[in-house]
């Protein structure tokens, strides 16, 4: 394995699961090591100290043997018959002759025979010089018995151990002395006995302390000289530890004399140190073990990981097609793997599938027909459905995707022969569809698009209610109309709305068809802008009373003054502007306006309300309130002078927030009207329930009313309705005198229409109520005549 190799492998998972637990394992047992070596250690210099102790009682042991061994010799001496009669006869030859022979016998280096008063009386031939020290030592403990134990006296600078003994014949007439020089012999007995090594030490009175005899090495029995004076004590001689025991063994008028007691440390502790050689191999050999098996597992854990890790780059790349393999194993990585592959196939479904049909997603069309236009020439349809809009309003939402379900599933059960599993079914957005059909040159993708057109032709059953359904349909076949997914798909798309425009049913692309569908988009980003450059004008259209004419209010509509356009209608930019929300913004210009020409118009009388359209996006926004407030009272206007106009459709889209922020209005000040009623789908006891002081009855039944007598009963129907909830009535389309009459025999109270004054500009509406009050019309005065010209 090279470095860098190494490097990554350390910084992977299982490099740091490896190395985590074998640092883990080896402090644990370099702890335990370390715990055990200093136990050890602890432990074998108890067991030395207590080898020493019991090593200086054996010593005092042998001494108390040689003494007693002296003691019989000197006993025997002082009994012998001979020895007593020579002593009796005076005989001193005789006498030193048995002192002679009896200390050879035994190997005394003293053999002596002392009067009472201690003076020698006879002395062997060997070892006089050494009786001065006892007989001094005697002589300075006058008065006392002597003791027949051994005593040590320094002779010079060497230790002896003498005896002394009572002479009786058969009184007692003097003393036997008997003393050994104390030799290495004794340090070898101890070694034998408790492998302890021993040194003797004298020092002289006057003289320096010096080692007379040991059984270690001069290079270490040398520095026995500089330990204490007694107890123990540790010390280094060359590379060894040694532990050692000194005691004062005998103190005399000549000096004094110390045994040193010693062992290494080393020699000591060698049978655990092989016992932490075996305990060390172990701990290696684990460590080894535990390596192995660490990387055994950290791979076993890490394998399905790197799986996963893989399956996530698919996933990243856009690959939610491919599953994901569980490992064959029963743990939570088994569990990890089926939720990871379970949440890919959720987010491929969100992806890639429409939640309400679950046919493909525009992502995934797009996916598809990139990969079929590697493959070859591929044609591909997109319609949009015309009445989805009247569904969802007049019928209900659930109905409007009922609708949409169902045809996507005429859509899907189309057959295309030649393609077979190739050819795809999508839902790209609301109402919008495309059809993929890969291999197909454009005669048979145009035979395609007619089967589409049949299949929709069939009505839809919606509960009650039989829907007839049409699209707007464009084609595009690649590589004639291009080679990439989103330049064929807004080429398509713009077919589609040629199509709807011209009510062609279908239409096969052609560049011409751009030119209008760039304007649009043009128009689109230039809406912003047009806020910032004052672009927007504000539109007035009066509301008379019905019963006798009076100027009662007036809605306020927003118009475009494009600087290249001109005047752009409104269903030109309106539409999109809701689809983009940007309508909110539209809606606040709209009402700061209005709150500026309150402010103006109030004081002065000449307009007693003015009405604002909401839209859903309006109700919806959580500053609506605040906002609307903050700019009446930055225009010092009325909130009773405001009327705000919503539709059915936007109070049922979210009833329960939408009845939220209708009461906060009411609270505000600020009047309510429900515009366009009867057309939506709002009953009776919804209406009653909402805090609303106006209902606006769609043009659509007014305009007809005179022609059409059931749109006349349904204008009826909602003023009696309306009256009965002490609403007031709004009919708005009256677009003649007669529709005018019409409604003031059924009692409606207020109107708007072209009979009255069609939108206008500020200036000219003020102009218009100007002219009007001057001219002091009465009552019975035909609206009409006084209309200003469109």
């Amino acid at each position: 394995m090279t470095l860098p190799t190494a490097r990554a492998w350390l910084r992977s998972l299982a490099g740091r699961i490896v190395t985590i637990f074998l640092a883990l394992l080896l402090a644990v047992q370099l702890a335990g090591f370390f715990a055990i070596r200093h136990s050890i250690d602890a432990n074998a210099r108890a067991q030395l100290a207590n080898q020493l102790e019991v090593g200086e009682r054996l010593l005092g042991r042998l001494l108390d043997q040689n003494a007693q061994q002296l003691a019989q010799a000197a006993t025997l001496l002082a009994a012998d018959y001979g020895f007593r009669e020579a002593v009796l006869s005076g005989d001193r030859e005789t006498i030193r002759s048995a002192l002679d022979n009896h200390g050879a016998r035994i190997g005394a280096s003293v053999v002596a025979l002392l009067e009472l008063d201690y003076t020698l009386h006879a002395a062997g031939s060997q070892g006089s010089e050494a009786l001065q020290p006892v007989r001094q030592g005697l002589a300075n403990a006058a008065g006392t018995r002597p003791s027949t134990t051994g005593q040590l006296v320094l002779v010079g600078e060497r230790p002896f151990q003498f005896v002394v003994v009572p002479f009786k014949a058969p009184i007692e007439m003097g003393w036997v002395v008997m003393g050994f020089a104390v030799d290495d012999k004794l340090g070898r007995d101890l070694h034998e006995l408790s492998g302890l090594h021993m040194a003797l030490l004298s020092q002289p009175i006057g003289a320096p302390l010096r080692v007379v005899q040991s059984t270690l090495a001069p290079s270490v029995s040398d520095q026995f000289v500089l330990l204490p004076h007694e107890g123990l004590t540790e010390f280094v001689a060359g590379d060894e530890t040694i532990d050692g025991r000194v005691s004062l063994l005998a103190r005399s008028p000549t000096g004094e004399i110390r045994a040193v007691l010693a062992r290494s440390v080393d020699e000591a502790v060698a049978p655990y140190r092989r016992l932490q050689a075996v305990l060390l191999a172990i701990t290696l050999l684990g460590a080894v073990v535990f390596a192995v098996g660490s990387i055994w597992t950290a791979r076993r854990v890490t394998r399905p990981l790197r799986a996963l890790v893989d399956a996530s780059r698919r996933l990243g790349q856009g690959d939610f097609d491919t599953p994901i393999e569980p490992p064959a194993r029963d743990d939570e990585l088994n569990e990890l793997a089926v939720a990871f592959d379970g949440m890919r196939e959720v987010t491929r479904r969100r992806l890639y599938l429409d939640d309400l049909t679950g046919l493909p997603n525009r992502g995934q069309f797009s996916r598809r027909l990139g990969l079929a236009l590697e493959a070859g020439p591929v044609a591909v349809l997109m319609l949009d459905l015309d009445r989805i809009k009247q569904v969802n309003d007049k019928l209900g939402y659930q109905m409007g995707n009922r609708l949409l379900i169902q045809v996507a599933e005429r859509l899907a059960g189309l057959q295309a022969p030649a393609l077979g599993a190739a050819m795809m079914v999508a839902r790209l957005s609301g109402d919008e569809f495309a059809v993929l059909l890969p291999g197909l040159g454009r005669d048979a993708a145009e035979s395609m698009a007619k089967a589409v057109l049949h299949a929709l032709e069939r009505p839809v059953r919606l509960g009650d209610s039989m829907v007839d359904v049409a699209a707007g349909m464009g084609l595009v076949c690649a590589p004639e109309h291009g080679r990439e997914p989103d330049a064929l798909l807004s080429r398509a798309e713009v077919a589609m709305y040629e199509a709807k425009r011209r009510r062609a049913g279908w239409l096969a692309y052609d560049p011409r068809f751009d030119h209008g569908s760039a304007a649009t988009l043009t128009l689109l980003g230039e809406m912003r802008r047009a806020l910032q450059r004052q672009e927007l004008r504000l539109f007035v259209q009066p509301k008379l009373h019905l019963l006798d004419g009076t100027l009662v209010g007036a809605e306020a509509l927003v118009r475009w003054q494009h600087p290249e356009r001109g005047l752009v209608p409104p269903l030109e930019f309106i539409p999109f502007a809701e689809e983009t929300g940007f309508i909110h913004e539209l809606s606040l210009w709209v009402i700061d306006e209005a709150a500026r020409l309150l402010a103006r118009w109030g004081p002065i009388g000449l307009l007693p309300r003015l009405s604002v359209n909401l839209s859903v996006h309006d109700l919806m926004k959580a500053d609506l309130v605040t906002q609307l407030a903050a700019r009446l009272q930055h225009h010092g206007a009325s909130p009773q002078a405001l009327c705000l106009e919503i539709t059915e459709s936007a109070i049922m889209n979210d009833p329960q927030r939408a009845l939220q922020t209708l009461q906060a209005l009411k609270a505000l000040g600020c009047k309510l009207s429900i515009d366009d009623f009867g057309t939506g789908y709002s009953s009776y006891a919804t209406l009653r329930n909402l805090p609303v002081d106006e209902l606006k009855i769609d043009m659509s039944f007014v305009r007809a009313m005179e022609k059409v007598p059931k749109d006349a009963m349904i204008v009826r129907s909602i003023i009696e309705v309306a009256h009965n909830l002490n609403l007031s009535v709004v009919a708005e389309g009256v677009e003649n005198e007669a529709i005018w009459q019409q409604l003031a025999t059924l009692g409606c109270d207020e109107a708007q229409g072209w009979h009255i004054g069609r939108p206008m500009p500020v200036e000219s509406f003020e102009a218009w109520a100007r002219e009007r009050a001057a001219a002091g019309l009465s009552p019975a005065a035909v609206p009409g005549q006084h209309r200003l010209p469109a």
